[in-house]
């Protein structure tokens, strides 16, 4: 019979174990979400490189990229710890859980902002440094403290953190931004509508109770699903014009009409039922379609 040896402090509360921490942190940082920003910023890189970036650039900038994202991650936990109690969905993160002090969380995020400036600063170029600190202060500040709770278009004016990377992608390669790098910013500061409101579709109760005023909350179901279709519609028209600026070729532009018709297609679904399995359908497609899309991006560019 194994026998199970457990720390506990004066009061007879459990103290979690090492590798119980270490995956509480790495809850806080949303690694998935980190994974699928540094794929978008790999890709970047692959277009502005006019094919395989060099390894001694790529490498420094996915790491200090996926720390300035984990780090903006974890001050929104620290600063949205008292909204995330509210909600059946977020409640069991680490910070309103109990699992991480909020101080912790705090020093924690700021640390991995600042190792994060400097590793893309020293081995990358000051300009990718400071887009990537600009993007998490961007998700910190414009988004968290001064949006979310305050503003139905807090999704539509906050879309432009999670297309910084792109830009940081970009300017890693090149040292500079052009017309080229907005337009992969304009794709994904398009799709976050359609993406975050088909979520919070399936979590409008959750919102409503903790008080934030995400569209459907704010400006009723109905509404957000013509507004998902609308933007559906311009991230479609978007995401093609890469192929009439010579920027990518005709494996991403079937890629992009192909992918785009099946979102349009979710998106004219969500509007006629109204129930929370197209929702979740829709949400899910509409992630698999900015990784496909990405995916093509360097196909397009690797093949031609």
């Amino acid at each position: 019979m194994e026998t199970s040896i457990r720390s506990h402090d004066q009061l007879g509360n459990e103290i979690p174990g090492f590798g119980q921490t270490v995956r509480s942190y790495l809850e806080l940082t949303k690694v998935r979400i980190v994974l699928l920003l540094i794929f978008t910023t790999v890709t970047a890189m692959f277009i502005a490189a006019d094919g395989v970036p060099a390894i001694e650039i790529v490498l420094p900038a996915v790491v200090g990229g996926a720390l300035s994202a984990a780090g903006a991650s974890v001050m929104n936990q620290f600063l949205d710890r008292d909204l995330d109690a509210k909600m059946t969905r977020t409640s069991r993160r680490p910070i309103p859980a109990g699992r991480i002090a909020p101080i912790n969380a705090l020093l924690f995020g700021l640390t991995l902002l600042v190792w994060s400036t400097l590793i893309l600063g020293y081995f990358v170029n000051w300009l990718t440094a400071l887009l990537a600190l600009g993007g998490a202060i961007y998700y910190v500040v414009i988004y968290t403290m001064m949006l979310k709770r305050n503003t139905a278009i807090n999704i539509v004016i906050g879309g432009g953190a999670g297309a910084m990377p792109v830009l940081v992608g970009w300017a890693a390669v090149t040292g500079t931004l052009n017309f080229e790098a907005f337009l992969l910013f304009c794709i994904i500061f398009f799709w976050t509508p359609p993406h975050s409101w088909a979520l919070a579709l399936l979590v409008n109760t959750d919102y409503a109770r903790a008080g934030v005023p995400m569209m459907p909350v704010a400006r009723g179901e109905a509404t957000t699903r013509r507004q998902i279709v609308m933007y559906t519609v311009v991230l479609l028209g978007v995401s093609i014009i890469p192929f009439f600026t010579d920027t990518l070729g005709a494996v991403y532009l079937l890629t992009a009409l192909a992918l785009g018709g099946g979102l349009l297609w979710w998106a004219v679904e969500l509007l006629k039922r109204k129930d929370g399995a197209t929702a979740k359908r829709t949400y899910k497609y509409s992630t698999a379609y900015l990784a496909f899309l990405f995916l093509a991006m360097i196909l397009d560019r690797v093949i031609l």
